[in-house]
């Protein structure tokens, strides 16, 4: 029975290589059909089983149940023929393009310019509302979203409640999100974050909600509940570049702006992780981090 641990190894190892099953299945004089069943069900069922503690006769017999192409007798007296096959299988690395691409950043910027065609009625300068991280604050930040001066991609802006001013690129995931992505250092150091809104079924609306995702000041990913609120149709930068962003405490808030804030800034509007200084990495750290997170 310790042949099947090797057997599931080799297969897994010449799959990654890129190697077929068909033809491992050709070599060995199996069926297509069964070594498949053999791998993706059987094998993985019999270490389960023998992980809650059945002897192997029983463990087997219970992951053979799961298929009706494969009996016991066969594949025990194939495993000998199988593994020489298996281990005498000779695999070719792939040869890679010097120009290949990757296919996720080509889909990207194919989004990119059907973002281009979607994103009019999304156009605007927005205010933002979202609570602070370092303080129970409101903060008030204006974003751009407008197509850029080239008309090659959607163009994003941001002016924090710091007075810094981030530019970035949108892309839509058909007219469900839009989402904003931005560089918060400059380069070479990456501190990604973005926003994700949600698009409603409404032409030009008031108000987009959804979540923003970013590091805290120890660098740990936190998410917010974040609100844009339409400013005004106009996507001219130096319009833009006028308004600064701003925290406001909770008591000299107005009524509009106290309901912002009710929306945005209550203890289950953020989610956020914190790493757990700990030479055992246990599941205690994880009981450590919930009640930290609590305080």
């Amino acid at each position: 029975m310790e042949e099947l641990k090797e057997i599931y190894d080799r297969m897994t190892f010449l799959r990654q290589k890129g190697v077929k099953m068909k033809d491992m299945a050709e070599r060995a004089g199996f069926s297509p059909s069964v070594l498949s069943a053999i791998y993706s069900t059987v094998l993985p069922a019999y270490f389960k089983n023998r992980e809650k503690g059945m002897g192997e006769e029983e463990a087997l017999n219970n992951a053979l149940v799961w298929v009706n192409n494969v009996s016991k007798k066969k594949l025990l007296g194939s495993l000998a023929r199988l593994k020489d096959s298996l281990f005498s299988t000779d695999y070719q690395a792939k040869a890679v393009p010097e120009d290949a691409r990757c296919p996720f950043l080509v889909q990207l910027e194919n989004n990119v310019q059907e973002t281009m065609g979607r994103v009019f009625n999304f156009s605007g300068i927005y205010i933002s509302y979202s609570i602070s991280s370092g303080s129970r604050s409101l903060k008030i930040e204006p974003y751009l979203i407008a197509p850029a001066e080239n008309g090659n991609y959607v163009e994003v802006g941001h002016n924090n409640a710091y007075g810094v001013t981030h530019w970035g690129t949108a892309l839509m995931n058909g007219f469900n999100h839009l989402y904003l992505m931005f560089n918060e250092n400059p380069s070479p150091q990456l501190s990604l974050f973005y926003i994700c809104l949600k698009l409603p079924m409404y032409d030009r609306p008031p108000f987009l909600r959804g979540l923003y995702m970013c590091f805290d000041y120890n660098y740990n990913p936190v998410a917010r509940r974040i609100l844009f609120v339409k400013y005004s149709d106009s996507i001219a930068r130096d319009e833009f570049l006028k308004l600064k962003g701003e925290l406001k405490a909770p008591e000299v808030l107005d009524e509009k702006e106290k309901a912002y804030y009710d929306y945005t800034c209550q203890a289950e509007d953020i989610i956020r992780m914190c790493n757990i200084p700990s030479p055992r990495m246990t599941k205690e750290d994880l009981i450590v981090e919930k009640k930290i997170l609590s305080l």
